[in-house]
């Protein structure tokens, strides 16, 4: 089974495994999802988008980007949670300086 369909049926991409079929371009080795920074993933999400909206892509080569972004869609909202959880640990306190919430 290929990486793509493997990331597709269980999420190979959180288990550490670099998605193969979903270079942007040839040549260009495939970034494991779960190391990019949100940003990272962010900017390579917006480029499959680009390039689907563009459709000058052959199918298998738009469906492995299409699983890729999938998997950076995933990667940016589970990040975007994690900052959000950070920043409503944030209080502020009556003299007006912030300090964490105890974790529940």
């Amino acid at each position: 089974m290929s990486d793509v369909r493997r990331s597709a049926a269980g999420g190979a991409e959180s288990a550490g495994q670099s998605i193969a079929h979903g270079e942007r371009s040839p040549g260009r080795v495939s970034v494991d999802v779960a190391s990019l920074s949100f940003e990272d993933a962010l900017s390579e999400l917006e480029q499959i988008v680009r390039g689907l909206e563009g459709g000058q892509q052959k199918l298998e080569d738009a469906i492995a980007a299409y699983e890729r972004g999938a998997a950076l869609r995933r990667h940016c909202e589970a990040k975007l949670a994690e900052a959000e959880a950070r920043v409503a640990a944030i209080v502020e306190r009556a003299d007006g300086s912030l300090a964490l919430r105890p974790a529940d």
